[in-house]
């Protein structure tokens, strides 16, 4: 493979361009992008909701397709949420293989024993080891956190939780999160022939709204009123209502009190969407598979089923069949030997050209 040309997206939107075509089809840039941005940054992991009693042990798969890392989470007696490496560190056998209420982890593989917080306790035939057992005898902690029905956690993140979901965090006090309840009626997973960031290039610009989902959100959201704004590790789509629609119950306290929002989109770098509504809360989980295959995982958190069906978050479903299309016509199209690179619209794509500066920032190092 010829060795990938240098790039840089320029600070300017009015003068930058775009991510050059071959960053979406190349297994290099792929593999670099799991290891210097997925690795790097914070994934939802699962629901609180399954964590609730003291000694709930939970395995799960960390970015499953692309990081693939085993991890285990588990409710300590103290009521904190622990995640801990999943893989035994005497041979590599993963220790936690189902879910339920443990008193301790064993290995099943040599019975090597952990306490709850990861700490080896015994080892069967280890009694003549010179200093067992050592801290490389222990499970591995990972950070994790809990916010509203959600858990997060990253391997080695490069910004804390707490910067990275601030504007979610800030924004939407007052909805009703703490309430909503996983709907599995409807979610489900999206398998999509595309690049994972195409499919973010994709959420992140307002430009296609009248263009693609002409049908289906054009006749909820005010295009004109619609708009982006940027923070450090992400950013925010208001989605303003025409008349007659409905809007989220925003508190004297928010920014936007007193205006007609049919919904926040937020992105959070790399590819979580936490898109809010006045019937709950819609999350986008976004894992690449393979330079040109992505799932996406949508998982619906309900605090009024009274709402479900209105709106531009009432058929889901459509919407995602419209963008599918569009993207993986985009895919095909950037393989092209023809195709360099397009520039940015500096009104309507300020949240693509955001996430291209982040992505060239990481990969760059």
């Amino acid at each position: 493979m010829r060795p990938r040309p240098a790039f840089t997206i320029d600070p300017d939107i009015r003068r930058a361009g775009t991510l050059p075509g071959w960053m979406y089809a190349r297994p290099d840039v792929f593999e670099d992008q799991r290891e210097r941005v997925f690795a790097r940054t914070w994934h939802w992991l699962a629901d609180s909701a399954r964590l609730r009693a003291p000694g709930h042990a939970l395995p799960v798969t960390h970015v499953e397709g692309a990081l693939d890392e085993p991890l285990v989470l588990i409710r300590a007696e103290d009521g904190s949420l622990r995640c801990l490496s999943n893989v035994c560190t005497h041979r590599g056998a993963v220790v936690v293989e189902g879910e339920g209420h443990v008193k301790g982890l064993r290995c099943r593989y040599h019975g090597r024993r952990f306490d709850l917080g990861g700490r080896c306790t015994s080892m069967p035939e280890f009694d003549d080891v010179v200093g067992f057992p050592a801290e490389s005898d222990h499970l591995p902690s990972v950070p994790v956190t809990e916010w509203g029905p959600l858990v997060f956690g990253a391997l080695d993140p490069a910004m804390s939780f707490e910067d990275w979901i601030a504007p979610v965090t800030e924004r939407t006090a007052g909805l009703p999160v703490e309430r909503a309840v996983y709907d599995p009626s409807s979610s489900g997973d999206y398998l999509i022939e595309a690049n994972w960031a195409l499919y973010c290039d994709n959420f992140l610009e307002e430009f296609h709204i009248p263009y693609v989902h002409g049908g289906s959100l054009t006749g909820a959201l005010d295009y004109e009123a619609y708009r982006t704004e940027l923070f450090d590790w992400g950013n925010l789509q208001v989605g303003a209502a025409k008349e007659g629609q409905p809007v989220l119950d925003l508190a004297p306290g928010s920014p936007d009190h007193g205006q007609r929002v049919a919904g926040y989109y937020f992105w959070l770098f790399p590819a979580t969407m936490l898109n809010f509504y006045p019937w709950g809360l819609s999350l986008n989980v976004v894992r690449p598979l393979a330079p040109s295959r992505t799932r996406v995982s949508f998982r619906s958190y309900v605090w009024d089923h009274g709402m479900r069906g209105q709106g531009p978050g009432g058929d889901l479903h459509r919407v995602e069949m419209e963008d599918e299309e569009i993207v993986e016509s985009v895919q095909r199209g950037v393989r092209s030997r023809l195709y360099q690179r397009g520039r940015y619209s500096p009104r309507r794509e300020v949240g693509t050209h955001h996430f291209h500066g982040l992505l060239s920032r990481f990969l760059s190092g």
